[in-house]
């Protein structure tokens, strides 16, 4: 189901254990954060993280 006002964003009791995700996947949204404090280039963000859109980025940071 997806978080109120986010498309991107997903919350399930059974996923990761109610962690806020990233479209059903098993990337939380916490991950993604630490994900861009380890790469701060873009290119080498999506690089590492092939699944990711720049519209996840959108709703997954503040």
């Amino acid at each position: 189901m997806p978080a109120s006002g986010f498309d991107r964003i997903t919350l399930g009791p059974k996923q990761r254990n109610g962690q806020p995700c990233i479209r059903n996947m098993r990337l939380t949204v916490h991950r993604v954060g630490e994900a861009v404090s380890l790469y701060p280039n873009r290119e080498d963000l999506f690089r590492e993280y092939l699944e990711l859109e720049e519209e996840d980025f959108q709703q997954a940071l503040p």
